[in-house]
């Protein structure tokens, strides 16, 4: 009893953090965001931001450069502490990428902040492996948490994350207290948080079914070709480009050029109102192919920020445009992509269905958990998160579901 209590203890302790981290983070990206768009001149410097970011990270990183991939490292091996710097320096790394424009997210910053600081209780408390796995796993969730406000869905993703085709529930109630603790910390020191839809009033059919379904696939191949291209960029510059600061310098040029020649500028950044838009009026079908573009070339050359928010645009915008020629409304459509996409890159189905109940409603839950699974089976078994185990091969899964004895 005094062992769970200590660790539920040190749970509270990581939210508290991550919580703290998360606001931090979301207050000085919403002010990079607003002072971007007031001086639209600065995305001609994308370039040598993404000089610096390469130069700091080749200097200071101590493999933190491997972002959440070292944090699932760590989980499955628990060996060297994560260094601190990582929460500075991807926090700063992040808001440098957006000031100047780069197509990023930034969930991906606030796990990763939210676990390095978790992991800083080592140096205060003698912890044994699985104490350490269980912390890191609490601050991993309770960053999601925190930066998207989606406290069931956060405690879920720690715990899905780090393996694919199975999901083990050993420390659910430390990630529990971990995320609901972030959650209101971040809430109560005011943190801006995006609002999206409504989805309003949702009918179920038949039909229906079959059009979520429909969209699901979509949404699978959105997200595997997302994953491909990301990976495919990697390679290049990993090849052609072997300095790290080159990376990011070249990758800049590039995506200073394409913003551009396409003219709108509606892909830089975050895109949270072209993403909130979605849910009013239908998208075109080349909005996910532009946003896949340019976050492709900005994550895949080195800069910092993550894919959540990208693959939550790219998601949103095909729903939206699968409105046109799906019997569901475009609201709910653009719901449905928001999370299915994400949770098809990220392998984690389950928690993105959460996580569209928490945002959008509770009623939207059948149609999300279809969109969702079926995403995540038709996307393969690339991800974003490096480092993710597979337990259980997504065949093996769908033979499981379907063949095993009553």
């Amino acid at each position: 009893m005094k062992f769970q209590i200590k660790r539920l203890f040190l749970s509270a302790g990581v939210g508290v953090m991550a919580g703290m981290a998360a606001a931090v983070f979301l207050i000085t990206l919403n002010a990079a965001t607003l002072w971007r768009e007031s001086h639209p001149w600065l995305i001609w410097l994308l370039p040598l931001a993404g000089a610096l970011i390469g130069y700091a990270y080749s200097k200071y990183g101590q493999n933190t450069d491997k972002g959440t991939g070292l944090i699932l490292e760590q989980i499955h091996d628990p060996s060297n502490i994560i260094p601190f710097r990582m929460a500075p320096m991807v926090l700063l790394g992040t808001v440098l990428t957006h000031l100047f424009g780069g197509s990023a997210g930034r969930e991906g910053t606030a796990v990763q902040m939210g676990a390095s600081l978790a992991d800083q209780f080592n140096h205060f408390i003698k912890m044994s492996p699985e104490d350490r796995k269980v912390l890191l796993i609490a601050g991993a969730g309770a960053g999601f948490s925190a930066a998207i406000g989606a406290p069931l869905a956060g405690a879920l993703f720690g715990l899905e994350v780090i393996q694919v085709g199975r999901l083990r529930l050993f420390a659910v109630a430390e990630c529990l207290v971990a995320s609901f603790v972030a959650f209101y910390i971040c809430r109560l020191l005011g943190a801006p948080h995006s609002v999206f839809g409504p989805v309003g009033e949702i009918s179920y059919s038949a039909l229906g079914f079959v059009a979520v379904f429909g969209a699901g696939l979509a949404f699978g191949l959105a997200a595997n070709v997302f994953m491909r291209f990301t990976h495919l960029v990697e390679r290049l510059q990993k090849r052609f480009v072997k300095h790290p600061v080159l990376k990011p310098l070249v990758g800049g040029v590039l995506l200073v050029l394409l913003f551009h020649l396409e003219g709108s500028f509606r892909f830089v950044g975050l895109g949270i109102p072209v993403i909130q838009d979605y849910f009013t009026q239908a998208a075109s079908f080349v909005d996910p192919v532009y946003k896949t573009l340019f976050t492709g070339l900005t994550v895949g050359s080195g800069f910092k920020g993550g894919e959540f928010i990208p693959l939550v645009f790219v998601g949103s915008g095909l729903g939206s445009a699968l409105s046109v020629v799906l019997p569901l409304s475009i609201s709910l459509l653009a719901a449905l992509g928001f999370a299915s996409v994400f949770g098809a890159a990220a392998n984690t189905p389950l928690a993105c269905a959460v996580m569209a109940c928490e945002i959008f409603g509770w009623s939207i839950a059948p149609y999300a958990l279809l969109a969702c699974v079926v995403a995540y089976f038709v996307s393969g078994h690339l991800g974003i998160y490096k480092n993710q185990k597979i337990v259980r091969s997504k065949r093996d899964q769908l033979l499981w579901m379907f063949c095993r004895k009553n």
